[in-house]
């Protein structure tokens, strides 16, 4: 029975896919695992391995195409097997390739010069597949929000020898530094991204050959970098660019020379931006330079230029000048003057972009500083839960008068016995786990219209880094856990986290968020939620004030220590009830707290 190949889901905000290269040909036979074909996404570049082994009946999607997450996009079955869909596997796809790409602007890539740098790779990686497996090592997920890591030093060369599980790379990102194990045995053939670069995760960062690949491996490894391609695109760029700037004088010379090296092939990373192969080559194709791509404002994950992004932008440059072709459009910038008609669609961007950063210019009072690599994800984290998610912020107040005793009492004890702090955080922390405990339907994130109860109550502690930037460490299980378990737990990982030393694990399996704003003296806020989580609550600082009591049927003016406590909410799962009733079982289990409470 023929199985169905479908186009994997390469992160949550991930729906489609591209066909970037078919490494198998209809009729080819297929191992399990071994990889049939390359696809690019916004996010990420990436390979397909077949799920079973045997003959390739059918190529539904064919090269250039893109596919939506779960679609088929091939078929693989026993020798001999007809292809599920009754059609001739072969010829299909082939004729109706053009179709589907003639609409956006890559269908003229497999004429002109998209072919040209595909065609480099097939050659290089054919010999290594053959007689054996060549396995590709990829940038590793750290993190639900990280996006990327950088490699910080390959603790091994091409030609070593590599034990399964033997650590091959150290890596860094935003959030955590850590060391890339070897998911197989073999000899390191190809680093295909080098100490310092920073890689998109899930894209390929070295490949191991195991069995007969090892002695063809190293020729696989010479023309890995795609320089020889590079020069073949470059001068049928340059040549319209040149006889574009004859119409114009002198004047014009330079900037034809800028294009031309601008509008050459684009490298996979400028600045920190990354381009996906999809969007490159149609850049290419267009003439589109880097500093252009720069000046592009992406809508993909950290300001990502997309394929839709690219197509967009061509399409308004094509058409301001309504006389001219597309390529004088990218010299018409620098001689202003004789272009003025037609001028202020296209020079509007660059002219307010320097070359150099991409950034614009403000003025000489201004001063520009870039978004770091976290700042980017938390701003995109934000966004996207804003948008995902009709938060509703309900605020509750706490009377912790005997809590504030109890820590004030134990905290110099507790110093000397356990070697931690005893903070007002580990309270606040056990008294959410006992409230999502009594709450389920808190404790859950969204999938779709399905709400996911999770069984394990997982705190996580927004944490602020010396840079300024957030993190947020969880503690896995706090409901079973005791005060003097749970300030461990929140004194390690926070120190951790300053220091960088967190493992991927720390940061993973959230439920459920805290965050003190209470630390700065701020009485109460509007916390957004953390993702895919339903619910996080914010902390106000305690303060001493006057509050009305009824004692023995009196009402007396008392000094009591107050927190102000903010639940935002998902309303999609949430109702005002639920809410309501989780917020007032924290402030009971925190209002339970006193100078008799055991740690």
């Amino acid at each position: 029975m023929a199985t169905d190949i479908l186009m994997p889901k390469m992160g949550e905000s991930v729906q489609e896919g591209t066909i970037l290269r078919w490494t198998k040909q209809v009729g080819d036979t297929i191992e399990r695992d071994e990889v049939i074909a390359e696809i690019s996404t916004d996010k990420v570049d990436t390979e397909i391995p077949s799920p079973a082994a045997g003959v390739l009946l059918e190529i539904v999607a064919p090269e250039g195409e893109t596919v939506a997450v779960g679609n088929v996009i091939a078929r693989i079955g026993a020798e001999g097997e007809v292809a599920a869909s009754g059609a001739t596997p072969a010829p299909a796809p082939a004729a109706e390739a053009p179709a589907p790409v003639a609409a956006p602007t890559p269908a003229p890539a497999p004429e002109p010069v998209a072919a040209a740098p595909v065609a480099a790779a097939p050659p290089a990686a054919a010999p290594a597949t053959s007689g054996g497996a060549r396995e590709a090592i990829l940038m590793p997920k750290m993190g639900e929000s990280v996006q990327e890591g950088t490699i910080l030093r390959w603790t091994k060369n091409v030609g070593d020898a590599i034990e399964r599980d033997e650590v091959i790379a150290e890596i860094s990102t935003d959030k955590v530094d850590t060391e890339i194990p070897s998911p197989v045995a073999g000899t390191l053939v190809e680093i295909a991204a080098q100490e310092g670069e920073t890689v998109a995760v899930g894209n390929v960062i070295a490949f191991i050959a195991t069995g007969a690949a090892v002695a063809a491996a190293p020729v696989a490894a010479a023309p890995a970098p795609v320089a020889p391609p590079a020069p073949v695109a470059a001068p049928p760029i340059a040549a319209p660019v040149s006889s574009n700037g004859n119409a114009a004088p002198a004047p014009v010379v330079a900037a034809p020379v800028a294009a031309a090296v601008a509008a050459g092939p684009i490298p996979r990373s400028v600045g920190g931006r990354f381009y996906s192969p999809l969007v490159r080559s149609i850049a290419e194709l267009e003439g589109v330079g880097v500093n252009e791509l720069n000046a592009i404002n992406g809508s993909g994950v950290g300001g990502r230029v997309t394929k839709n992004d690219l197509v967009g932008y061509l399409q308004n440059r094509t058409s301001a000048p309504a006389a001219a072709p597309t390529a004088p459009a990218i010299a018409a910038p620098a001689p202003a003057a004789p272009v003025a008609p037609s001028a202020p669609p296209k020079p509007a961007a660059p002219a307010v972009m320097t070359s150099s950063t991409g950034t614009k210019d403000y003025g000489p009072d201004t001063e520009v500083v870039p978004m770091d690599r976290m700042r980017q994800l938390i701003a995109e984290h934000m966004v996207r839960s804003k948008h995902t998610s009709p938060h509703v912020t309900e605020v509750g107040e706490a009377d912790v008068t005997r809590l504030v005793r109890l820590r004030e009492g134990q905290k110099d004890s507790f110093k000397k016995q356990q070697g931690v702090a005893l903070t007002y955080t580990a309270f606040f922390i056990a008294a959410v786990a006992r409230a999502l405990r009594e709450n389920p339907w808190v404790n859950a994130s969204v999938d779709g219209t399905n709400v996911i109860l999770k069984k394990r109550v997982n705190v996580g502690m927004a944490t602020a880094l010396p840079d300024g930037n957030l993190i947020v460490p969880v503690i896995k299980d706090a409901d079973r856990m005791n005060i003097t378990g749970i300030a461990h737990a929140v004194n390690d990982l926070a120190a951790r986290a300053r220091s960088k030393q967190l493992s991927p694990d720390d940061i993973a399996g959230g439920t459920f968020t805290v965050t003190n704003y209470g630390v700065f003296g701020l009485l109460h806020g509007a916390p957004i939620i953390s993702q895919p989580q339903v619910a996080i609550l914010g902390t106000g600082a305690i303060q001493k004030r006057p509050m009305v009591r009824e004692v023995e049927g009196q009402d007396l003016i008392v000094i009591r220590s107050m927190v102000y406590l903010s639940l935002s909410h998902d309303h999609r799962v949430i109702d005002g009830l639920l809410g309501g009733k989780f917020l007032s079982d924290i402030i009971r289990h925190l209002e339970s707290f006193n100078e008799t409470t055991a740690l």
